[in-house]
């Protein structure tokens, strides 16, 4: 049994770079993201999530994973970091703006994620995924 990258074979260092200059980039564009979303809803979610609110952990969870996706499909099809930086980015304004749309049929939804109504959180949590897969399919250039 042979193993890919063998002393005979070399191994691709660029490759590694590469690697951890998107991993760096997609680590530091997520923490942006949390920040700014914990920034922008009324709701204490990393509070609430360790008071065991389901309903808190079920929508960051989804919101989270909305972004995750169109930052996962970024960084697959960017040709350089800069070009993941502004996908990513717009992934991310994206992500915002799913969180307002969300409200509009329930605008009173971070007051009942607080009160731990679970279907509020699920609320969040499938519109965002929904919007970050969707995010995610537009981002296939």
């Amino acid at each position: 049994m042979e193993l890919v990258g063998t002393a005979s074979q070399g191994f691709a260092w660029g490759g590694l770079v590469s690697f951890v200059s998107y991993l760096v980039t997609a680590a530091v564009l997520t923490v942006i993201y949390v920040f700014i979303y914990i920034a922008v809803t009324p709701h204490a979610e990393i509070k609430l999530i360790k008071q065991n609110n389901m309903a808190a952990a079920y929508a960051f969870s989804g919101s989270l994973i909305g972004f995750s996706i169109p930052l996962a499909i970024v960084i697959s099809h960017s040709a350089a970091i800069m070009e993941c930086v502004i996908w990513g980015a717009i992934a991310l304004v994206v992500q915002i703006i799913i969180y307002f749309l969300a409200r509009i049929p329930l605008p009173e939804l971070s007051r009942r994620i607080e009160e731990g109504e679970i279907s509020s959180g699920l609320w969040l949590a499938a519109t965002s995924l929904t919007g970050g897969i969707i995010n995610a399919a537009c981002m296939t250039y």
